[in-house]
């Protein structure tokens, strides 16, 4: 999984403001550290559907400083977000992705729309079709 570092800062009126040194776009708020943390994930995926609408890479996570807090994205989401970037690596567009997969457009929209719960399989395939595995690890 992708595990971004986050910027915890306390506010004037008590919250906690939340920002990623990776994601200058992504901010959050909560009232206490887990709830800052929680909707962290939530600003982090909308950043993530920012990066795919631009077609843009999405940025890897830099290295967290000790005792930073980092905000994990969630194993699906790291696998699409993996994937897009070989994509792009490869001056690939969706349709030349759809191609190779043998698929119509809506897949693989669908593949890279964070919210949508895509068959790991699928994820796999495209992975494939790009020349690289897709390794799943327990830690």
């Amino acid at each position: 999984m992708l595990n971004y570092p986050v910027t915890l800062t306390q506010d004037t009126n008590g919250s906690l403001l939340v920002s990623f040194p990776d994601f200058p776009e992504a901010n959050s708020v909560g009232d206490d550290e887990s709830e800052a943390l929680i909707n962290a994930i939530d600003a982090l995926e909308t950043a993530l559907e920012i990066y795919f609408d631009e077609r843009r890479p999405v940025p890897m996570p830099s290295k967290a400083a000790k005792n930073q807090k980092t905000v994990a994205l969630p194993a699906l989401d790291s696998a699409k977000v993996l994937v897009w970037n070989e994509m792009l690596s490869q001056n690939l567009r969706k349709s030349d992705l759809a191609r190779k997969l043998n698929v119509h457009m809506p897949q693989i929209d669908r593949l890279f729309d964070i919210h949508h719960s895509s068959k790991l399989e699928f994820v796999e395939q495209a992975a494939q079709a790009l020349g690289k595995h897709l390794s799943v690890s327990l830690a």
